[in-house]
């Protein structure tokens, strides 16, 4: 097998520690030169200079947690750097040491046979761990407001039922009073704004509770926690607003199309960047983003067509703006997903349409043009043979008899 690399080198990254192995093709000879470094900013200096000595040019690691980074952020610049994906560079079973295993990247990365997996530019990661972070709060601040409702449920205050937020600003006013002491339902329903639309006898029932002292120091612990919560992420608001802003017109670009806003942007740009030569096409990019059916085929039968799983970070905020994309009339979007939604449910529908967003971002990033909104009735002007034809068989199963005479202005235009 041809070799590619000359000099080049494999690192089984762990916490503590980095087992490195340089390949150096000497001829028809291979030298192999292992060493164990530390993790420590000083002794991944020496790692460094220690594949400096040998003129390594390409170096490789696994993708191991956290761990990796920071060895990256010392190499970077010096060397050139592969991110292997652990699932693709798998070693025969029953040989696993850690010499093993970066000799085994080593000899791989020599033949190229590793495919680098994405790692965005040092200010693309800064964005991207700020973003992560902020769902990761919104996740913590929902396992509250989930707390706050099983105390209110154990003390029989009905709140859940008659309001549709329990983190609105009417529960939160009805719980502090709760909290202070405050028992009486007529008074309590004082507290709740007049734009509630629950009545308010169903209301004041509602509120009929038996309180005891340990529902209120639950509801104090967990109403201070939402609230500190809610603190940090606006710090990580204004901290990720001005991170953006090398990379505002990007984000703007992508808030022309509907369903995505500030948030989705922001994480849309930290999880894929705005350089688009990563992916050389739309589908690249979608399959990285396991956007796609995934390919499960064994003795010519198709086992799965289970989306892959991707990107979790970017899926999970693209599968949200698409549900805010639909819900905009006379949209491509839209149509798209009433379109599917008939034959195959509303989960690959919707899916279909995250699809189609982040190609959408895609040709958006790559030519720096605004979104062009296809219109709803897209599928129609393409195929207009196909849906006259779907017409005519909805209006025979409702028991018609119809025929399709085309009109001559039509066909010339």
């Amino acid at each position: 097998m041809e070799v590619l690399y000359q000099r080049c080198a494999g690192l089984d990254v762990h916490r503590d520690t980095v087992v490195a192995c340089v390949r150096l093709a000497v001829g028809s000879k291979v030298e192999q030169h292992v060493e164990t470094f530390g993790t420590t900013t000083s002794a991944l200096l020496k790692l460094s200079d220690w594949l400096t000595g040998f003129e390594v040019t390409h170096v490789a690691m696994e993708a191991t947690g956290v761990y990796w980074k920071p060895v990256w952020h010392v190499l970077e610049g010096s060397f050139e750097l592969v991110l292997a994906n652990a699932a693709h560079i798998k070693n025969v079973p029953g040989r696993k040491t850690d010499v093993n295993d970066a000799t085994w990247i080593g000899d791989l990365l020599a033949h190229g046979l590793i495919r680098g997996s994405f790692v965005p530019p040092a200010p693309v990661q800064a964005m991207r761990e700020l973003t992560r972070t902020r769902k990761q709060l919104v996740r913590e601040r929902a396992s509250h407001v989930q707390r706050v409702d099983k105390v209110l449920q154990d003390a029989n205050l009905k709140l859940g039922s008659v309001l549709s937020e329990l983190d609105g600003q009417s529960a939160r006013d009805i719980i502090r009073a709760v909290i202070s002491g405050e028992t009486d339902p007529d008074k309590l329903v004082e507290l709740v704004n007049y734009r509630v639309k629950a009545p308010r006898p169903k209301i004041v029932e509602a509120l009929r509770g038996r309180v005891m002292p340990h529902h209120r120091l639950l509801l104090k612990l967990h109403l201070e926690q939402m609230e500190n919560i809610e603190k940090a992420m606006a710090t990580i608001d204004a901290e990720v607003g001005q991170t953006l802003t090398p990379f505002r017109q990007a984000a703007d670009l992508l808030m022309t199309m509907p369903g995505v806003r500030d948030v989705a942007a922001a994480v849309i740009v930290a999880e894929v960047g705005i350089d688009m030569s990563r992916f050389p096409s739309a589908g690249h990019l979608v399959s990285w983003a396991g956007l796609c059916p995934r390919n499960d085929e064994s003795a010519g039968k198709r086992r799965s067509t289970r989306l892959r799983k991707g990107a979790p970070w970017l899926k999970a905020t693209l599968f949200q703006a698409a549900w805010a994309a639909i819900k905009t009339k006379g949209s491509y979007l839209r149509s798209q997903f009433l379109r599917l939604k008939a034959r195959r449910g509303p989960k690959k529908a919707i899916a279909a349409v995250a699809a189609s967003m982040l190609t959408a971002v895609h040709a958006m990033l790559r030519t720096g043009q605004p979104y062009r909104d296809l219109g709803a009735t897209y599928f129609e002007r393409r195929d207009p043979h196909s849906a006259a034809n779907r017409l005519l068989r909805r209006l025979r199963t409702l028991g018609f008899n119809a025929s399709l005479t085309p009109i001559p202005e039509a066909v010339s235009s």
